[in-house]
């Protein structure tokens, strides 16, 4: 009888368990993106490094200079918690943090950091964390590590096993510096021991490069688990060493459900293969199902081989093998014969990778996160799916991405796709599943060794049916002098689930006050800095909100540039007269002499990004850094890893060859002009790109750019040959803050351009396209009601504009528009088409063809609508190269 219980009950099981798979929509079809929600906690973040998610939704977030926050999911606060006396240069301070595995009862939480105290090891301890501080005179040390703590890869991440184990990266403690981005192997006794990393990672009796896995005792120290790649006793070993043949295993993890360890690897940086020294770099992803050794420093990626290189002869001896690798270093304390090498999971250069091309190209720094398994996690209604059941959650640092990983069975690779492609990260450091299945992400923000604003605690939920809104907010101003009028917007907040309305609700942070308009004004009356947020609920009950922030009891200054000529463009060479003001509520009158003006001629073209309430100009140059990913490592003027641009930028201001010297640099890699630190190749990048970049970096001292100006006199325009030129005029005024709100800055700008304007340059378009056949740039005016947008145009002055067309079959007339494409209609052309042109063109197909304005004041937007009533499509369109403006 009891059988048929067991069958009948087995059978119920996995009815339940079908069932419950089939509620499960997206166990096998992979779901949009907008079921996924990027929600902010908290931001502003010193150096983020790990964080640990709590099962109330708190999440304990420590940062490397030696402070431990917490998040506090029900009031939203993020509040210092403890901090450590740390060693926070180079790679180390409070780097590694995980919680113990019995946390909700025993209140233990590790901690891996550089004692300030301690000169040369790094050390895991044990605290009690309770009332929601860390006790500090808890401490029980747990190990320590000698460390040589000169230069780099500190490791440093922590994590506990389903057996309570506890696992530690290190990094090899060794610096690439002197061996030209290839494996620092560098065995000659006059030098330090820290340029070979045969010392560490290839030594079997060192705790360095490698991943240890101990069991932490409850009075302090540890014991070693059975299962280590080394059992107790073996001679010249250290038992504690899981994984070893490590450069830099900075973020692992381990499969909750086999005990695989997953890891990224920041692999060397050398940007091209080299006959006689080896392979270029690779980061990696590795898995270790057992113990191994991993290859570093005699192998990379895929076993790829360096060579035995002997640093004082300059003499290439021989590759290593890397099924039976030695280490002869008389550095090595350990064994001599090592075991054979593991090859990388996923591996890829700074270059586009041949195996792995979704993985894209530049800066790189591996990262492995979590295995997902849907079953270990509440049912919840933010759980992600089972479509990543299985699946290997993997990020990078540099390229701002998330990938997910699909293995064999076998623990091989199969298949990858990126996570949220739509969604930006701002170098992700650290990702953890919550109890609650939702995955909480934490950025480290632009720049590397900075306390980045747009650094931040993130948490991802998934939404099975119906989805939370999509929440945003704005508001017309976020500062400005008490009492203080703010509209608010709630545009583009919508819920993806079409058939759903959402109600609206606003918290202003002043004394509970609240509003359910979807667009309203508050008026903020004290001085202060309020939180503002914008909940949108759905009539199913979901809700998400957004916030921001308003800063009362300072006024943005105004800042006016009163030029005496046109405001677009330039017309030759000329003198013009100009002043500038500036107005401060706050600060009264103001010293012309404490307005910052520059004009600089900028040869190449730029960009005009958002930043705050006004505008920036960017040039292409820095546009390109920007993309590279080049200011982690390099501040505009704040040095970083590697020197500030502004200091490069005097370093060889007037040098003629500076340029191409540079151009190498970038794309070569090198080291020793600012320091040990080496900057690696870019062959990747396209030259032509670099030498923009340089022209930027050389532009900041540039003495053609004419800074400290007064705030009213004379400018002499010098340069106007080159189409593309424009003279980029600035001033800016600083204010001193008041009411115990910082200092708010105001620039002002104009764009001086050359007369003849390409088409294809244009500032928007509509139903029409650019084209580019066989490098001829212009745009194609596809129907009628096209139209092409041009912004900030001057008509001052300006009396016949000459269009370059190519009208094709097409007959229609070019309309001038004032603001929109349907404003006030300022000129127009007579009928174009192929018949009305003259009877000598400059282009064969194309022709200039003048028409006049009429006297005007107009400033401001400018819209080229193509009037038709013939059939026109994309293979018979009217086209347009340049507009030239005439004085």
């Amino acid at each position: 009888m009891n059988k048929y219980l067991l069958l009948f009950a087995v059978c119920s099981l996995s009815f339940w368990s079908c069932d419950k798979k089939q509620e499960d929509p997206f166990a096998t079809v992979k779901p949009d993106e907008s079921r996924f929600s990027k929600i902010p906690l908290a931001g502003n973040f010193n150096e983020p490094m790990e964080i640990e998610v709590l099962d109330n939704g708190d999440v304990l977030i420590i940062e490397r200079h030696g402070k431990l926050k917490l998040f506090q999911a029900e009031s939203g606060e993020t509040t210092v918690v403890g901090e450590l006396p740390v060693f926070p240069e180079r790679e180390d301070g409070l780097i590694g943090m995980a919680k113990d595995p019995d946390f909700a009862t025993n209140n233990w939480l590790y901690l891996y950091y550089a004692p300030a105290s301690e000169p040369a090891l790094n050390r895991i301890s044990r605290f009690d964390f309770v009332d929601k501080k860390l006790d500090l005179a808890s401490e029980v040390i747990i190990l320590d590590v000698d460390i040589y703590r000169g230069c780099c890869h500190s490791g440093g991440s922590l994590e506990f096993d389903a057996q309570g184990n506890l696992y530690l990266g290190i990094g090899d403690d060794s610096t690439p510096f002197e061996s030209s981005n290839f494996n620092p192997i560098d065995e000659r006794q006059d030098q330090p021991k820290n340029v070979d990393a045969q010392r560490s990672s290839g030594n079997t009796n060192d705790l360095r490069g490698a991943i240890l896995r101990i069991k932490p005792n409850p009075e302090g120290g540890y014991s070693i688990p059975e299962g280590n790649l080394f059992p107790v006793g073996t001679p010249k070993t250290r038992p504690e060493i899981y994984v070893k043949g490590n450069r830099n295993p900075f973020r692992f993890s381990i499969d909750s459900r086999n005990g695989n360890l997953y890891w990224g690897e920041v692999g060397p940086d050398g940007s091209e293969d080299k006959e006689g020294r080896g392979p270029r770099g690779y980061d990696e992803i590795n898995v270790a199902t057992e113990p191994g050794y991993y290859g570093w420093p005699y192998f990379v990626g895929n076993n790829y081989a360096y060579w035995k290189y002997d640093f004082a002869t300059g003499e290439s001896l021989f590759q290593f093998d890397p099924q039976a690798p030695k280490n002869t270093s008389p550095n090595n304390t350990g064994m001599e014969i090592l075991p054979a090498a593991k090859p990388a999971l996923i591996y890829y250069p700074y270059a586009e990778s041949e195996e792995f091309p979704m993985l894209g190209q530049g800066g790189r720094n591996a990262m492995a996160g979590q295995v997902y398994y849907r079953e270990d996690y509440e049912e919840s209604e933010v759980r992600f799916p089972g479509y990543y059941n299985k699946k290997l959650f993997i990020y990078d640092w540099m390229r701002n991405w998330i990938f997910t990983v699909s293995l064999t069975e076998n623990f091989e690779y199969d298949t990858m796709e990126r996570f949220m492609p739509e969604t930006h990260f701002e170098k992700p450091m650290d990702m953890q599943f919550a109890k609650d299945g939702s995955l909480y992400v934490l950025e480290y923000g632009t720049f590397w060794r900075a306390n980045n604003d747009d650094s931040g605690l993130y948490r991802i939920v998934f939404s099975e049916g119906n989805r939370k809104p999509d929440v945003k907010i704005s508001a017309d101003k976020t500062a400005g002098a008490a009492p203080l009028a703010v509209s608010f917007s709630s545009e583009g907040t919508k819920d993806p689930d079409t058939d759903d309305q959402v109600s609206i609700q606003w918290e202003f942070g002043e004394n509970g006050a609240t509003s359910m308009d979807e667009n309203p004004t508050f008026t903020f009356d004290d001085p202060g800095v309020y939180k503002v947020k914008l909940t949108a609920t759905d009539l199913k009950g979901e809700a998400s909100s957004s916030f921001l922030e308003v800063k009362v009891g300072n006024e943005a200054p105004t800042v006016s540039i009163d030029w005496q000529g046109n405001r677009s463009y330039y017309f030759g060479k000329e003198t013009i007269n100009y002043a500038v003001t500036a107005i401060d509520k706050e600060d009264g009158e103001i010293d012309p002499s404490q307005i910052n003006l520059t004009i600089d001629y900028l040869e190449g073209g730029y960009d005009l990004i958002e930043t705050g309430h006004q505008e920036e100009i960017l040039s292409i140059g820095e546009t390109y850094i920007n993309e590279a990913g080049c200011k982690a490592c390099h501040g505009i003027s704040n040095e970083s890893v590697g020197p500030d641009y502004t200091s490069v930028s005097e370093k060889y201001k007037n040098d003629p060859v500076a340029k191409s010297y540079l151009i190498d640099k970038v794309r070569n890699g090198g080291a020793g002009v600012w320091g040990e630190q080496i900057m690696p190749g870019h062959t990747h990048l396209e030259e032509n790109k670099v030498g923009q970049m340089i022209d930027f970096v050389l532009g900041i001292s540039n003495p053609t750019t004419e800074t400290g100006l007064p705030a009213s006199g004379e400018f002499q325009i010098e340069n106007t040959e080159k189409a593309e030129g424009i003279y980029l005029v600035q001033a800016s005024y600083e204010d001193q803050g008041a009411n115990s709100i910082p200092g708010i800055k105001t620039t002002s700008h104009l764009k001086l351009r050359n007369t003849t304007v390409s088409a294809y340059s244009a500032d928007g378009m509509e139903g029409a396209a650019r084209a580019n056949p066989e490098d001829e740039y212009y745009v194609q005016f596809t129907s009628a009601g096209s139209w092409l947008l041009l912004k900030d145009i001057d008509l001052n002055q300006i009396s016949e504009i000459t269009l370059s067309i190519m009208p094709g079959n097409t007959k229609g007339k070019l309309q001038v528009r004032a603001g929109s494409p349907d404003g006030q209609l300022i000129a127009e052309t007579d009928i174009l088409s192929k018949d009305s042109r003259p009877a000598s063109g400059q282009r064969e197909g194309w022709f200039d063809f003048p028409f006049a304005i009429p006297a005007t004041d107009y400033y401001g937007d400018l819209y080229f609508v193509y009037v038709t009533e013939d059939p026109i499509d994309i293979w018979n369109t009217f086209n347009l190269s340049t507009v030239k403006f005439d004085k």
